[in-house]
């Protein structure tokens, strides 16, 4: 359940300063899927004192530039506060739908249909320093690097579908079954 009224504001207080920042027609999309907070239920919650596009900026930016959360600009919210969201968003899936949203919004605007029919699976061997458990290592024989290995799915159009990482050993055709 999404909702439609306000979150401290949820307006635009801060200007677009960044190129990852959401535009009004990305923030209409997102504001239908945020999940409605306690507070808007009735659960006894006080309101949360920050916008939600504001933080969706602010996760955006993290995620665009490859920061850590320590260097978050300073005309964004406190990293801690928006660590608590993210992590409850991640926890309560509401990332996973906002990414899917945002992929099927792509395919549709390139003449697709909203779910693929056919992907693409490569991976990326990584070496692993030493400190990283032996259990999650591997001996990838074909690019003869110790460690562990990214697995991407992506349709037809280049846009994520999953992600997987394991011990370089594992090969694309173990990894790449049907999923339920």
């Amino acid at each position: 359940m999404a909702h439609t009224a306000g979150n401290a504001g949820d307006g635009t207080w801060r200007a677009r300063a960044y190129p990852s920042d959401l535009n009004r027609a990305q923030w209409r999309l997102v504001r239908r899927l945020i999940p409605v907070p306690a507070w808007l239920r009735g659960h006894g919650a006080r309101p949360e004192g920050y916008c939600h596009r504001v933080m969706i900026d602010a996760i955006l930016y993290l995620t665009d530039n490859g920061i850590r959360w320590t260097a978050m600009p300073v005309d964004l919210p406190p990293r801690k506060a928006v660590y608590r969201f993210f992590r409850r968003w991640r926890e309560n899936g509401f990332l996973d739908l906002l990414h899917d949203a945002l992929r099927e919004q792509d395919r549709w605007a390139a003449g697709r249909k909203k779910h693929p029919t056919a992907a693409i699976v490569d991976s990326q061997s990584v070496k692993a320093s030493w400190h990283v458990a032996a259990a999650s290592r591997g001996y990838d024989a074909g690019k003869k690097v110790t460690g562990r290995k990214r697995h991407l799915v992506v349709d037809t159009l280049g846009l994520l579908l999953a992600v997987t990482v394991t011990s370089a050993c594992v090969q694309d055709r173990d990894v790449a079954v049907p999923g339920p």
